[in-house]
């Protein structure tokens, strides 16, 4: 048997305060909300119709971003052409895409005002409206499309070249592909690609505060802020939190639970370059969904240009507070992930599964745990700015984790005993072995996570005051002033730095990284 690797002799004290945090920010607020919630009683007619709502269109998004994702992929993984490498970057741009900015392109273009609703009026019809439930599923299919397009591609890629090859040679049809290989597929990837939408969909805040709202259109989160916000009714917006939570907690389980084993087997992989199917069919969805994608991000650079001269000095301010905001928020990112790897590699695989627990928690729940504990004691708006670094930290934690932890353990496998032999332990071990070898996973997660953070419009809603809001709020505020020319151009600014960001930390760790 191996002789197993020692891992790096370092203190836990980091690492456990990680832990110690997190628990405090999930189960400890969780368990706040639990102390102030009522009886299921409690919760009003609208209240479960919002619960229902919830369900419905994170039920109907998923279901749709998956169905239109499918063809798509199809197009990307049998199709090579000029452009394929740029247009796969563009279907990750929306992941880190602040929402309230999709939310305002969106509006540029399906809005009462937008171009389709020009292209409307010019024909004598009534202009469409884009609030409502149709509204939220709108923008939801909107950031969820491209991710469930990668995620469909990458079950397609991991067909074996060999098993196409034999097909084309036994003169298989485009239907018969699909029916033998592409089929069975799909079968295995689908359920989960469909539950982790479903999970995202359920605790998305900001586009149904945005699109949503009325008694059709209201989710559980929008429901805790109306509560949190409007009435400062405590234990109504407790109760729904643990709602939430619970709901979260299922859905997380689920998704292990229907999760198929792949069964496509290996290859020698190689690629193959297929000439099956229709070319026009292949061109139409890759441009229909190109078109989808890009024609709300141009609205935003067409209508936010003009107006950057006249930006107020409040909205370059709140622009500055959310740039260190997310910086100090990435840094801290990075640090909670950096332990808690460390730590794992002692203490086993359990230490890490604790940075995944935010995955079942939602912002508002967590926001509001932290207000019951505190704002007795402390004014939560001398709060709002620090409480919104901390939970920005821990909602990109299992992100930055997930690309941490594998090359942490790679490094300890290639590496671990060398150091060990030359007598290299604590911070000359971290320095000299693992940091410059972890550059690239480490620079992507602090990337991911400040450009996850400029965009947030969750905790921060709750605790901050008008006059200390950060770009996204501030963004918001202009929106529901019917403020729009400002509003674009605050969303040019808000696009513009957190795509800066995300490359500045992502190309800082690809940066003399190939040790």
């Amino acid at each position: 048997m191996a002789e197993r690797v020692q891992p790096i002799s370092l203190s836990n004290l980091g690492g456990a305060a990680v832990v110690a945090l997190l628990l405090v920010l999930t189960l400890g607020t969780l368990g706040a909300v639990a102390w102030r919630a009522e009886e299921l009683s409690a919760l009003t007619k609208n209240d479960w119709s919002a619960v229902r709502f919830t369900l419905w269109q994170a039920a109907v998004s998923a279901v749709l971003s998956a169905i239109c994702a499918i063809p798509v992929a199809r197009a990307l993984a049998r199709r090579q052409f000029r452009g394929r490498a740029l247009l796969l970057t563009v279907l990750g741009a929306p992941f880190i895409l602040p929402v309230v900015v999709a939310v305002l392109g969106l509006l540029a273009v399906y809005g009462r005002s937008g171009i389709i609703s020009e292209m409307l009026n010019w024909a004598g019809l009534e202009p469409m409206s884009i609030y409502g439930w149709h509204g939220v599923i709108l923008a939801h299919v909107f950031f969820n499309l491209p991710l469930a397009t990668r995620l469909i591609l990458q079950g397609w890629l991991a067909i074996p070249a060999e098993r196409f090859r034999l097909a084309q040679s036994l003169g298989f049809t485009s239907r018969d592909m699909a029916r033998h290989l592409e089929w069975p597929m799909l079968r295995e990837v689908l359920p989960g690609v469909m539950m982790v939408i479903f999970l995202i969909c359920t605790t998305s805040f900001a586009v149904a505060l945005a699109l949503g709202g009325g008694p059709k259109a209201t989710t559980i989160e929008l429901a805790i802020y109306q509560a949190f916000r409007f009435d400062f009714d405590l234990s109504k917006a407790a109760l729904l939190g643990l709602v939430q939570f619970v709901i979260c907690v299922g859905l997380a389980l689920a998704s292990f639970a229907i999760s198929v084993p792949p069964g496509q087997g290996a290859g020698l992989d190689r690629v193959v370059y297929r000439n099956d199917g229709s070319r026009v069919l292949d061109g139409i969805a890759i441009g229909v969904v190109a078109l989808f994608l890009i024609t709300p991000l141009a609205m935003i650079v067409a209508k936010g240009l003009p107006g950057l001269p006249e930006l107020s000095v409040n909205i370059l301010s709140a622009a500055w507070r959310s740039v260190w905001v997310a910086v100090l928020s990435a840094g801290l990112t990075v640090v909670m992930a950096l332990s808690l790897a460390l730590l794992s590699l002692k203490w086993g695989r359990g230490v890490e599964a604790v940075g995944y627990l935010s995955v079942a928690a939602s912002p508002l729940v967590i926001g509001t745990g932290l207000f019951i504990l505190t704002y007795r004691w402390v004014d939560p708006v001398l709060l709002a700015l620090p409480v919104t670094v901390v939970v920005n930290a821990a909602m990109s934690l299992p992100f930055t984790l997930r690309a941490v932890s594998p090359a942490l353990r790679q490094v300890e496998a290639d590496y671990g005993r060398l150091a060990a032999s030359l007598g290299l332990t604590g911070w000359a071990r971290l320095r000299i072995v693992v940091l410059p070898r972890l550059r690239r996973p480490l620079g992507f997660g602090a990337g991911l996570a400040a450009a996850l953070s400029m965009g947030d419009l969750g905790v921060i809603t709750l605790f901050a005051d008008p006059n200390h809001a950060t770009l996204p709020l501030a963004l918001y505020n202009l929106m529901t002033a019917y403020r729009m020319q400002e509003a674009f151009a605050a969303a040019l600014v808000l696009l513009a730095l957190s795509l800066a960001l995300f490359w500045l930390f992502d190309r800082g760790g690809r940066v003399n990284a190939d040790l």
